[in-house]
C-alpha cells in the first residue's frame, strides 16, 4: 500500500502539491476562529461541586458584581496609616472607579478594609463578569494601574494590585512572547541542524514550508471539527500545536529523507529512490503516527474538558502530518531530485558514522552491560518520583518583582492570605422552599465555629432560597494547604452543618482546584493505561510480535518515570522548589511518551528489517544503530531544543516544563532508543519477534564493518 502511495505522489508531483495548496486555502477560508476559554471551571464535568456552585452563583446572584482583584495600600515608610492616608485611600479608590473601565463595575473600600495593625488598607475591584481570567478584565486591571499613578502623587501612599485578575495579567506578561520564542527557536534549530547535516539550503528551508502548510490545514480542520463536534478547543492550542507539528513533522520527514539519501547512494534514480523510501519507511511512519494519535485520543477518556478537547485536536494535526509525509514530501523532493542537496556532494558518499558505529559494535558485543547501565541510569533517575510533590500555586513561580506578587506579600502583613479570593459557601433550600432567618444565622455560626477562616456576613438571593457565605482562608487560594482543606475538611463541615431541607455547595478558586486535582488523579489511572495498551497493540501489528511491544512499553514507562524523577531531583531537591506544576505529568506524557515513542519505533523497525534481510541479531543491532542514530539524534535535538528555550524564561513553572520535556526527549532518544532497546533486543535474539517469523534461512557468518556501505541483496534493489 505504501509503495502505491509513494509511486502516485512521485508520478504526479505537481497535482499532489496543488491538491495540498487548494485544501489548505479552502479549509482556512471556511474554518471559524477558535475562541479563547480560560476559566478552568468550564472544563470540569457538571457533577463536580465547584461547577454546581458556580451555576448556583449565576442563577441566584446574576447581577451581583464579583471580586476580581484587590488594591493594597500602605505607607511608603511602612508605618501606620494616618487619617489623612485613609482619606487619600478613599480618594484614590473613587478616582479609579470614575475611570469607568470595561468589565469593572466598582472600586470599593470601607471601615473593615483597614487591618487591625493599621498598616494596610484594601479596596476591592468588583467585576461585571464571573470569569477573573477574562481578557478584557485583565486589560482593564492593567489600565487601573496606570490610572493610579497621577492619583497617588502628593500622597504618602504606595499601591499595588493583586488577586485573580491581576495575577493572571502578570502571569501572561511575565511569560512574554513565549509562543514567538518557541516558534523562533524551532525554526532556527530546524534550519541550522538540517543545513549542517545535509549541507543544503533547500533541504533546510523546505521542511519549514511544508510544515507551515500542514499547520494551516490542521488548524482549520481542528476549528471545523470543534465547531461541528462541540469540543471546547481553546484558541491557546496554537502554541502546543506548533511544537507538536514541528516535532512529529520533523521526525517523519527525517525518517524519509535519511532513507531516501541511503537509496540514492546505492545508485538508484531519484524517483525510484523516493518510491523505495516511502515503501520501506511508510509503515514505520504510519505506525509511529498511529501510536501518537492513539496516545492523544486516549485523552478523550479524561474528565477534564481541557484535555478532552486537546486530544482530538492534536490527533488531527498528527494525522495531517502523516498524510503530508507520505504524499507532499515525496512529491516535492521528486521534483528536485538530487538538486535538493545542492551545493553539497556529500549525499553521494557514505559517511563513517564513527561514534554510532562504535556504539552499535559495543551493544552487539556486550548487550547485557549496555542494558544494565542504560536501564540502571533510568531507574536511578526514576527514584526521584518517590518525592514528587505537585503544586497549584502558579503565583509562586512568578518573578518576585511583579506587582501582584509584591502586593500579595504586603497584604499578608495585615490580612489573611485568602482575603483576595474567598471560598464561597451556598446554602440552598430544597424543593423550591425559602430559607428562614434562624437557619441562615445558625448555619453561619456553625461555619465560624469550624474555624477554617473568617466568615463574611451572608448575602440572600432575591427569591430567598439561597444564602451566600464567604470563608476567608488563612492560606492563598491556590496553595496546597487551601486545596487540601477544600478536598475534605471544609467541604465536609459545610455539608454536615446544613439544616434539614437544605443543601450546601462549596465553590471558589480553591474548590475548583480541589476538583481539578481529583479529576487529574482519576485521569492518571485511566488515560495512561489505556494509551499504553493501545500503543502496544499498534506495536504488535507493526512488528508482528507479542514480546517486543511488552518490553518497549516497559522502557517507555521507565523513561516517563525517569523524566519526572530527574525534574524532581533538580528543582525540588537541589533548587529547593516547593513542588512541580500539577500539569507536568500530562505535559511529559504528551511530548516524551507520545512523540518520543517514535524513536523506539524507528529503531526496532530497522532492527526487524535487518534481521528479515539476513542479518544475525548482533549484525542487525550494529546496522540499525549505525544508520538510525543520526535520524533519531537530529529529530530529538530539534524537539528538545525547542523546549529548552523555556529554560530562559523568568517563570519557574515554564523553566520546569522546559527542562522536563527537553531532558525527557533526549533521554528517550539517546538512552532508551539507541542503547536500552537495541541491547534488550539483542539479548532476546529471535525470541523478540515471537510468534512472528523473521529469522533468515541462513545466517551470515561474521559481522561486517558497520561503517562500510551496506551490502545490497538482489531482492532489495
Amino acid at each position: 500500500m505504501f509503495g502505491r502511495v509513494g509511486r502516485s505522489a512521485v508520478k504526479h508531483p505537481w497535482l499532489t502539491i496543488l491538491a495540498w495548496v487548494i485544501a489548505a486555502i479552502g479549509v482556512a477560508a471556511l474554518a471559524p476562529p477558535l475562541k479563547p476559554v480560560s476559566d478552568q471551571a468550564e472544563f470540569l464535568p457538571s457533577h463536580y461541586e465547584s461547577v454546581q456552585a458556580a451555576e448556583v452563583q449565576k442563577r441566584a446572584f446574576p447581577q451581583q458584581e464579583q471580586p476580581a482583584s484587590v488594591i493594597v495600600f500602605r505607607r511608603a515608610d511602612n508605618g501606620r496609616l494616618t487619617d489623612t492616608d485613609l482619606a487619600d485611600v478613599r480618594k484614590v479608590a473613587a478616582g479609579l472607579e470614575k475611570a469607568d473601565l470595561e468589565k469593572i463595575g466598582a472600586v470599593e473600600t470601607g471601615p473593615q478594609a483597614v487591618s487591625e495593625n493599621g498598616e494596610i488598607a484594601l479596596a476591592s475591584i468588583l467585576a461585571t463578569t464571573d470569569n477573573p481570567y477574562d481578557e478584557t478584565l485583565m486589560e482593564s486591571v492593567g489600565e487601573l494601574r496606570e490610572e493610579a499613578v497621577p492619583l497617588l502623587k502628593g500622597t504618602s501612599l504606595h499601591m499595588g494590585i493583586t488577586g485573580s485578575a491581576a495575577t493572571a495579567l502578570d502571569t501572561k506578561e511575565s511569560s512574554g512572547d513565549t509562543d514567538a520564542m518557541i516558534m523562533m527557536a524551532t525554526l532556527v534549530l530546524l534550519i541550522v541542524l538540517l543545513a549542517a547535516i545535509f549541507r543544503s539550503p533547500l533541504i533546510a528551508v523546505l521542511p519549514v514550508l511544508v510544515i507551515a502548510l500542514v499547520f494551516v490545514l490542521a488548524t482549520g480542520l481542528i476549528s471545523i471539527a470543534s465547531e461541528a463536534g462541540g469540543l471546547q478547543a481553546d484558541a491557546s492550542i496554537g502554541s502546543i500545536l506548533i511544537v507538536v507539528l514541528f516535532g512529529v513533522g520533523t521526525d517523519y520527514l527525517l525518517f524519509l529523507l535519511f532513507r531516501y539519501r541511503e537509496f540514492l547512494r546505492r545508485g538508484q534514480a531519484p524517483k525510484e529512490a523516493m518510491t523505495e523510501a516511502v515503501t520501506r519507511v511508510g509503515e514505520t511512519i504510519a505506525s509511529a503516527a498511529g501510536a501518537v494519535v492513539v496516545a492523544f485520543l486516549a485523552l478523550l477518556l479524561s474528565s477534564l474538558g481541557m484535555l478532552k478537547a486537546l486530544g482530538p485536536a492534536l490527533a488531527i494535526s498528527v494525522g495531517v502530518t502523516l498524510v503530508a509525509a507520505l504524499t507532499l514530501v515525496p512529491a516535492v523532493f521528486s521534483l528536485l531530485g538530487t538538486k535538493a542537496f545542492w551545493p553539497s556532494k556529500a549525499w553521494s558518499r557514505e559517511p563513517k558514522h564513527t561514534l554510532a558505529a562504535r556504539t552499535g559494535a559495543l551493544t552487539a558485543r556486550r548487550p547485557g552491560l549496555v542494558a544494565a547501565v542504560s536501564g540502571g541510569l533510568l531507574a536511578v533517575l526514576a527514584a526521584g518520583v518517590l518525592s514528587l510533590n505537585t503544586v497549584f500555586d502558579s503565583s509562586s513561580s512568578l518573578p518576585k518583582d511583579l506587582e501582584s506578587v509584591q502586593a500579595a506579600k504586603e497584604l499578608e502583613r495585615g490580612f489573611a492570605a485568602g482575603q483576595t479570593d474567598p471560598t464561597w459557601v451556598f446554602l440552598e433550600a430544597e424543593d423550591g422552599g425559602k430559607l428562614e432567618q434562624d437557619q441562615i444565622d445558625a448555619y453561619g455560626e456553625k461555619l465560624a465555629a469550624a474555624d477554617f477562616g473568617r466568615v463574611t456576613p451572608p448575602a440572600l438571593a432575591p427569591k430567598g432560597d439561597i444564602a451566600k457565605f464567604g470563608v476567608v482562608l488563612a492560606h492563598k487560594p491556590d496553595s496546597d494547604r487551601a486545596v487540601d482543606l477544600l478536598s475534605g475538611p471544609l467541604r465536609d463541615a459545610a455539608h454536615e452543618a446544613a439544616p434539614d431541607g437544605t443543601r450546601a455547595l462549596v465553590g471558589g478558586t480553591s474548590a475548583v482546584l480541589a476538583d481539578i486535582q481529583h479529576a487529574t488523579n482519576r485521569d492518571y489511572s485511566v488515560v495512561f493505561p489505556a494509551a499504553g495498551l493501545a500503543i502496544m497493540l499498534i506495536l504488535g501489528l507493526l512488528l508482528r510480535s507479542v514480546v517486543a511491544p511488552v518490553y518497549l512499553m516497559a522502557a517507555v514507562g521507565l523513561g516517563f518515570a525517569a523524566t519526572l524523577g530527574a525534574t524532581v531531583w533538580l528543582f525540588q531537591n537541589i533548587a529547593g522548589e516547593a513542588g512541580l506544576p500539577f500539569t507536568l505529568p500530562v505535559i511529559v506524557y504528551l511530548f516524551v511518551v507520545a512523540i518520543g515513542t517514535d524513536y523506539n519505533i524507528l529503531m526496532v523497525a530497522r532492527l526487524r528489517e535487518e534481521v528479515a534481510h539476513g542479518s544475525s541479531p548482533a549484525q542487525a543491532v550494529r546496522q540499525a544503530i549505525t544508520h538510525s542514530t543520526s535520524t533519531v539524534g537530529t529529530a530529538a535535538v530539534i524537539l528538545a531544543g525547542t523546549f529548552g528555550v523555556l529554560l530562559l524564561a523568568e517563570n519557574s513553572m515554564l523553566r520546569q516544563m522546559g527542562f522536563a520535556v527537553a531532558f525527557g526527549i533526549l533521554l528517550t532518544a539517546f538512552v532508551m532508543a539507541v542503547l536500552l532497546v537495541p541491547a534488550v533486543t539483542t539479548l532476546l535474539g529471535h525470541r523478540t519477534w515471537w510468534p512472528g517469523r523473521v529469522r533468515p534461512a541462513a545466517e551470515p557468518q561474521g559481522d561486517p564493518d558497520p561503517a562500510a556501505p551496506e551490502p545490497v541483496p538482489a531482492h532489495r534493489t
